[in-house]
């Protein structure tokens, strides 16, 4: 994998997802945005390689991940073909669950902490 984005306010969690994520050696890069506008600008400025995988975080304050997904989807379709998104949340709230999993970008809905139990899983999705 190319490159791996992480949309997350909480810079405990981002150390540890791309702690996690840089132990696995999934990917060649990973890039860590503190806000959806960040990332939704980040995003805009790709001109060659996209992101193959984003992790969003739901709870954010000026954007939450479910705006995010609402402004993803006015990318162009070659970039979001190109993209899997994996809710990463602390939320167990099931409106949350049911929301996120209704996403077509969606691919799948995990709770904090992110772990290598998890990521294996999601991998086996992925390939």
């Amino acid at each position: 994998m190319n490159e791996i984005l992480l949309i997350d306010d909480n810079y405990i969690d981002n150390f540890i997802n791309k702690t996690i994520l840089t132990r696995e050696k999934i990917a060649e890069t990973i890039t860590v945005k503190l806000s959806p506008l960040e990332a939704l600008e980040y995003l805009a400025s790709k001109t060659d390689r996209f992101p193959e995988l984003i992790f969003l975080d739901i709870k954010m304050p000026q954007m939450d991940g479910f705006e995010f997904l609402s402004a993803f989807e006015k990318l162009s379709e070659e970039q979001k073909e190109k993209c899997r998104i994996i809710m990463l949340s602390s939320s167990h709230n099931m409106e949350d669950i049911e929301t996120a999993k209704k996403n077509p970008y969606v691919l799948e809905y995990l709770i904090k902490p992110l772990d290598s139990s998890k990521l294996n899983a999601l991998l086996e999705l992925i390939v």
